[in-house]
């Protein structure tokens, strides 16, 4: 969903709410040539991603609007927002705030009037002054669908998946080739006058992100590129304004937060690459599952599957989830983090908690993102519904790693034996699947 902008692109962004779009499989092998990523048909039998029904909160809520079952209000203001927000259980002090012109919605967006977006483990909502409601759901099975909501005041307001418009340029490399999530940097046009910037995560070094966001917080001491206007040449910037609020730097009218939370804009990054990660695993799981079977479909009744039973492109894949999963190559803080708008505390009180109160929904915001090194989202109905080929691959290289058998150098940084041991009985009291070898000892 590529709207003008002040300078040519050279590749379409969809704004750091998310950057998704379908491809079939000849339109995604020539754009992955050069990349890993998955190169079937979305039509795949396994797969079916244009026709399978579609289970994700949006989807389920829009079913009960129209049945009559569920309502939205409408507020001046902010429309559907609120009661949108409330009907899918996202949080308000989840908001952050972005300005670069990297919607449909690009024409109304700028520093002035900012796209909010809120989000949870699986859904995300943006929001512009004078605009539509955006929505990108995660589908347990299908991965991500994009929706939007007119603001305008009608009895039963209806969702709608543009895919003329949305859904034709946003399947990249970054999103390995599937409908996914992407929060991304942008910075200023290049001598040429395309833009530059790329995907951020959890492993990126803080000077490289948020080019186009605002960051708030009351300690955000590393040098962002967040906060001044994108189109200012790197070299130009002086020290990263500091904010710890929108409050004074622009018209807040309709804004429900003044806020875009550095920690919540943190957990986003993690969550949106993990996001992807999974479903990525899942499709191509499921299709190697398919094509053993020799039926074009999917057993999905089928046992946990031995390791010699998984395919080696399987297995690499579910290595570097477990990898990002562990925080394995995550980049240190340079200093302690504070946001501001009470999302470190309301996240903190998620997830299921072990014997001892520990909970892999602690943050750390001292020296990492994470008290505990491994995802939260291992408790996401995405994680919870992976084909047996998948779940058993991640599972069996997540207990090597764990019990101290994998011996790569890099494992060591972030995952002491005390740590690891802490994730297996964290684990152990609350993902009720868990393999019976987890039982064993950490080495």
């Amino acid at each position: 969903m590529l709207a003008p902008v002040k300078f040519p692109v050279r590749r379409p962004s969809a704004s750091f709410l998310i950057l998704l779009s379908i491809f079939d499989a000849t339109s995604a092998v020539g754009l992955l040539a050069q990349r890993e990523g998955f190169m079937h048909s979305f039509k795949d039998p396994a797969i079916q991603y244009y026709k399978a029904p579609r289970t994700d909160a949006v989807a389920k809520l829009g079913a009960a609007i129209q049945d009559g079952t569920a309502t939205l209000s409408y507020e001046p203001g902010d429309g559907y927002l609120r009661s949108l927000l409330k009907a899918l259980d996202v949080p308000i002090d989840s908001q952050v705030a972005v300005f670069s012109k990297t919607s449909f919605e690009g024409p109304i967006i700028n520093q002035k009037n900012p796209r909010a977006i809120f989000f949870n483990d699986h859904v995300a909502v943006g929001w512009v002054r004078g605009g539509t409601l955006e929505l990108a759901a995660q589908d347990p099975k299908q991965g991500v669908a994009l929706y939007v909501l007119p603001q305008q005041r009608v009895d039963k307001p209806a969702f709608a998946r543009p895919e003329g418009i949305c859904l034709q340029c946003h399947v990249t490399w970054e999103t390995f080739g599937i409908p996914g999530f992407v929060v991304e940097s942008t910075g200023p046009p290049d001598i040429t006058g395309y833009a530059t910037g790329g995907v951020t995560d959890d492993r990126t070094s803080f000077d490289q992100r948020w080019g186009g966001w605002y960051v708030t917080g009351k300690s955000v001491p590393f040098d962002h590129m967040g906060n001044v206007p994108v189109e200012t040449p790197l070299a130009s910037r002086k020290k990263t304004p500091e904010l710890t609020s929108l409050q004074g730097h622009l018209d807040l009218s309709g804004f429900i937060s003044p806020y875009s939370d550095v920690v919540a804009l943190m957990v986003l990054e993690h969550q949106s690459h993990m996001m992807n990660l999974i479903t990525y695993l899942d499709w191509e799981a499921r299709v190697a599952a398919s094509d053993a079977a020799g039926t074009g479909h999917l057993l999905i009744s089928a046992p946990a599957v031995s390791a010699n039973e998984i395919p080696d492109g399987v297995q690499k894949i579910a290595r570097e989830l477990v990898d990002y999963m562990l925080f394995v190559d995550e980049e240190p803080l340079p200093a302690p983090v504070i946001g501001s708008s009470g999302f470190t505390e309301s996240f903190n009180a998620e997830g299921p908690h072990d014997k001892r109160g520990r909970s892999l929904h602690q943050l750390d915001l001292h020296h990492w993102l994470m008290r505990y090194p491994c995802s939260y989202m291992i408790y996401s109905a995405a994680f919870d519904a992976l084909s047996p080929m998948a779940k058993s691959a991640v599972y069996q290289r997540l207990w090597q790693v764990l019990s101290g058998q994998a011996h790569d150098p890099r494992y060591a940084k972030r995952l002491s034996r005390e740590s690891r041991q802490a994730v297996v009985q964290i684990l152990r009291d609350t993902k009720n699947d868990l393999p019976p070898y987890f039982a064993g000892a950490v080495e």
